[in-house]
């Protein structure tokens, strides 16, 4: 079994927005999450494997602060897969 890794892109507002990421840094492999407003990356959180529970509200809450004050921006999050026949929902890899 092969590893790779892949990006998603998330274009949610408000609440929608952090329970889907709240749900893909559970799924345990998420790498990084990058904001981006425009083609600026605003602001980039390294994740380590394992984070889960308290470790995830700090970095919540300051995604969640980022996106209130900005408009266009988009989260990018790496993540690794080790099956090939996973696809990211955008088809960016």
């Amino acid at each position: 079994m092969q590893e790779r890794t892949i990006w998603e892109t998330v274009r949610l507002q408000g609440n929608e927005l952090l329970e889907s990421l709240r749900h893909l840094i559970q799924e345990g492999n998420t790498r990084r999450i990058t904001i981006k407003q425009g083609d600026r990356i605003v602001a980039e959180f390294p994740l380590t494997a394992g984070v889960v529970g308290a470790l995830v509200a700090p970095v919540l809450a300051a995604i969640g602060a980022l996106i209130a004050l900005l408009k266009d921006c988009s989260i990018e999050v790496e993540k690794v897969v080790s099956n090939p026949a996973d696809k990211p929902l955008d088809g960016k890899e």
